[in-house]
């Protein structure tokens, strides 16, 4: 089940949420939540509901045995590390594994075909953070098994992310506030997700099946038409990803739930460094809170910082997927991240007209990074980047780009809109303007501000309309982060 399915939308949460509101005190509606989060996971799978449980109680165990002996807290730790990061590493990496070494030794055995169960990378660091964040004091240790398996198993995040951490989260556990203005604001934001997944990336990714997948060969496909569809990628992944989240969020805060946020409009950035600043933040702080800064971060020699850079990178990709592509879409950035870090010393945010090519630099290195991220086939990415500069005898220029351009034209801007934090400063300049009438009355403004309320109001009913409208007869659109 998905978020952006009309099973989802129609039925499943108005049903969960009813049940939710109609069950007195926050034990009661959390066993709610518990009971249609597994009913949630085990969709995909309800063999995986084992899974999930089994690493949880691990977890559960270690944290108790850290939180309560003084002694032996770091073999505690160790072994529940090893425990839940094998149990990742078996699902996820053994067909990888075993193939390179097959080719790499010229061995004949047939690679066991492993299922991935669905959101493992996602609950997997969250229970990692919450067992580590205990070792270090800054949490207690839950003592109610079912509250943890809560945690994990929440069907807000536990498939796709953010990775929510149980310090950010455990008070609202137990107790939490629900406003009717974070209902409204919850839904609006739910309302938004489900509008850009449906409408919009739904839409950038059939322009790129268009415009790469159907073609039987792609280097026949023109250099123009293979660009255009790395632009739609892009703008796919992060209407796609950013989607999930914003549903999430949205959510969340229906029932009292405040989660961090996971992107700040990374397209906006000025560097490289400040896209991962922005983009998929939950991850990023993962990375450095519990892998960089362990290794000594930057109070190291230059030559070290280096190297851990290179290893959170390294593992950045490997977490997004057990193909080489993904090990050199993370060394990619590691590149460009020294270079700005170290070469370059891409410190300061740029003033006036140096913001221009500043983004665009970074929107050319995100663009290729996209192309190395989606092509996991690393000979499709050659014949890809040839035909971008007609390397592979093929024309910049045909009918197909330009069919696409021209049909999707107001479509693309309008995606390209939402990936850019123009409709949110909209916004915040009506506030201003409601914000200015307490102190200076003014009709006009006071009618413009009462049509912008008005809006507000009815946005919600219109995106899920139109999202639902999109996704009739669509029986199946997976967000992109399900395969990690």
């Amino acid at each position: 089940m998905v978020f952006s399915s009309l099973l989802f939308v129609l039925a499943f949460l108005p049903l969960c949420y009813a049940v939710y509101a109609a069950v007195p005190g926050i034990k009661a509606r959390n066993v709610i939540l518990l009971v249609f989060s597994l009913i949630f996971y085990a969709w995909g799978g309800p063999a995986l509901v084992l899974l999930l449980a089994g690493m949880t109680l691990v977890c559960y165990v270690g944290a108790r045995l850290i939180d309560g002996v003084r002694s032996h807290r770091r073999l505690w730790l160790s072994l529940t590390l090893v425990i839940c990061l094998g149990l990742l590493a078996v699902f996820k990496y053994t067909g990888f594994f075993l193939s390179n070494v097959k080719t790499l030794l010229g061995l004949s055995f047939a690679v066991p075909s492993i299922t991935l169960p669905i959101g493992i990378s996602f609950y997997t660091f969250q229970l990692l953070s919450y067992v580590i964040d205990v070792y270090r004091g800054e949490v207690p240790a839950q003592r109610k098994y079912w509250m943890l398996l809560l945690y994990a198993s929440l069907f807000h995040q536990c498939i796709a992310g953010p990775i929510i951490r149980y310090r950010d989260v455990n008070e609202e556990l137990e107790k939490r506030t629900v406003t009717r203005e974070g209902i409204a604001r919850g839904i609006t934001r739910f309302a938004s997700g489900l509008a850009k997944k449906a409408i919009l990336a739904n839409g950038c990714a059939a322009i790129v099946t268009e415009l790469v997948e159907k073609p039987t060969n792609l280097g026949a496909v023109s250099g123009a038409a293979i660009l255009l569809a790395a632009v739609a990628y892009m703008l796919e992944i992060y209407l796609d990803f950013s989607a999930y989240s914003d549903m999430a969020i949205g959510m969340g805060e229906m029932i009292g739930f405040h989660y961090l946020e996971n992107f700040r409009y990374p397209y906006a950035a000025h560097s490289i460094t400040e896209f991962w600043r922005r983009w998929h933040i939950s991850l990023s702080s993962f990375f450095r809170d519990y892998v960089y800064i362990p290794l000594g971060g930057n109070r190291v020699s230059l030559p070290r910082q280096i190297f851990n850079l290179f290893a959170v990178w390294t593992l950045t990709g490997l977490w997004h997927g057990a193909s080489w592509n993904f090990v050199l879409w993370g060394l990619y950035y590691f590149v460009f991240l020294v270079i700005e870090k170290f070469i370059i010393r891409m410190k300061k945010q740029p003033t006036g007209l140096w913001r221009i090519p500043r983004t665009v630099y970074t929107l050319v290195v995100v663009l290729f990074g996209w192309m190395l991220f989606y092509y996991t086939d690393l000979s499709r990415l050659g014949v890809a980047l040839g035909g971008i500069f007609t390397l592979n005898g093929n024309r910049f220029w045909d009918m197909a780009a330009q069919t696409q351009l021209m049909g999707n034209l107001f479509f693309l801007v309008v995606a390209c809109v939402a990936c850019t934090p123009v409709i949110p400063a909209i916004g915040r300049w009506f506030e201003g303007r409601r914000a200015a009438l307490s102190v200076k009355p003014n009709g006009l403004a006071a009618a413009v501000v009462t049509v912008y309320d008005a809006v507000c109001a009815l946005l919600p009913v219109v995106l899920v309309c139109l999202s639902v409208l999109a996704l009739v007869g669509d029986s199946y659109n997976p967000f992109l982060y399900f395969q990690f």
